[in-house]
């Protein structure tokens, strides 16, 4: 399977606050990949760098496609309020033909299970509704790399599980390569083929860990699954010990020898 992201090298520096503090990983095509770690350790700044909304202070990234697209936590400031949700879904499609931006926006909306609301404006609908809008605009774009700022971080459990499953659906059937950036550790199991767990600010790789679960998840019994049971749990430990008050580096050559320990499933 070849990569379709390259990350080698990075950091990021705000004056004197490094963010960043050198990471290096790759993204295969077709997979999902979740990160993690402490609040505030820069995670949303590695998304942003990787997006280019933010320019690297050192490193590379390499991406092996021609378009990637972004959905923010913020769902209701990155909607237009005076466009429909077709208009909002179109939006980054304007240089196509108009016809072409119809077809997309209404195969997106459907993929989404929104194809009824399509002339209604953002604020009519729900949290859980309108996060749907702003992913239905990402993958009507086509993008060859779907980047998530913590996408379902501001609804509720329930519709957090629906857009759990929603992404799981969207990226099987259409083959999606997909980062995520979350601060929940049992959405990252749920979600991810991989887990990058990162140490306290500034970030680092503290670990790259397979997840060995079947690609078809179930909220009720995947999240009962030795496996998954065992694998949060490592999850947790890494990022307990990755706090920023250790040394890192000596931490994580220790650690190494424990990550080569298979994990029931």
């Amino acid at each position: 399977m070849s990569n379709m992201l390259e990350v080698a090298d990075l950091g990021h520096t705000y004056g004197d606050h490094e963010a960043i503090g050198g990471l290096s990983f790759t993204v295969r095509a077709g997979e999902l990949v979740c990160v993690v770690g402490p609040s505030g350790c820069g995670k949303s700044t590695l998304l942003r760098t990787i997006s280019g909304l933010v320019s690297p202070t050192r490193g590379d990234v390499s991406l092996h496609g021609s378009h990637l697209a972004v959905v923010f936590q913020d769902y209701s400031r990155s909607l237009f309020p005076w466009l429909s949700v077709q208009g909002n879904v179109e939006f980054p499609l304007r240089s196509l033909p108009r016809a072409e931006r119809r077809a997309r926006a209404a195969e997106a909306l459907e993929w989404v299970g929104l194809s009824g609301a399509a002339r209604k404006r953002p604020w009519q609908l729900s949290g859980g509704m309108q996060q749907r809008v702003a992913i239905a605009r990402a993958l009507a774009y086509r993008p060859a790399l779907l980047l998530m700022d913590e996408p379902f971080a501001s609804v509720d459990a329930q519709t957090r599980f629906e857009l759990e499953d929603l992404l799981l659906r969207v990226r099987r059937e259409h083959d999606t390569t997909v980062l995520v950036v979350t601060h929940d550790i049992d959405e990252s199991v749920y979600l991810g083929d991989r887990i990058l767990v990162l140490s306290g600010s500034p970030a680092r790789l503290v670990a790259d860990l397979e997840v060995p679960l079947p690609a078809e998840r179930n909220q009720v019994t995947t999240r009962t699954d030795e496996g998954f049971v065992a694998l949060r749990s490592k999850v947790a430990r890494l990022l307990n010990v990755g706090k920023p008050s250790m040394d890192v580096e000596k931490w994580a050559a220790a650690e190494r020898e424990s990550l080569s320990e298979t994990v029931p499933s």
